[in-house]
């Protein structure tokens, strides 16, 4: 070692844990793909966890689907509809309404299904 000052380095090692940002606000996206023919995917963000309701009604307000109704986390989230209603029958071509409700929020779209 010639007389020189030598270090030794150990460097640390860290793994990052992948971070699930929460959203600052309670959200409904529009469904994609609109118009659809045989599913469709409806994301939805919620700031904090809450109860729950994601219902698909025809035009005549009657409920043809119950999509969601569960205690769900705090996040960004999507359920997919394959235009079926409760009983598993398909849907006839027409404009839906999606309503999601969270706590005391509520939020409602249209959405155009083709067959």
């Amino acid at each position: 070692m010639n007389g020189g000052v030598y270090r030794s380095v150990n460097p640390t090692v860290s793994i990052d844990q992948p971070v699930h940002p929460v959203p600052s606000e309670f959200l409904l996206a529009q469904n994609y793909p609109n118009p659809f023919n045989s599913t469709t995917v409806i994301r939805y963000a919620l700031p904090k966890m809450s109860d729950v309701k994601l219902i698909i009604y025809n035009v005549l307000g009657q409920k043809v689907r119950t999509l969601l109704n569960d205690r769900v986390e705090a996040g960004y989230h999507s359920i997919e509809w394959d235009g079926r209603n409760d009983i598993g029958a398909q849907a006839a071509s027409g404009i839906f309404v999606y309503r999601l409700k969270a706590g005391n929020q509520i939020i409602s779209k249209k959405m155009l299904l083709l067959r």
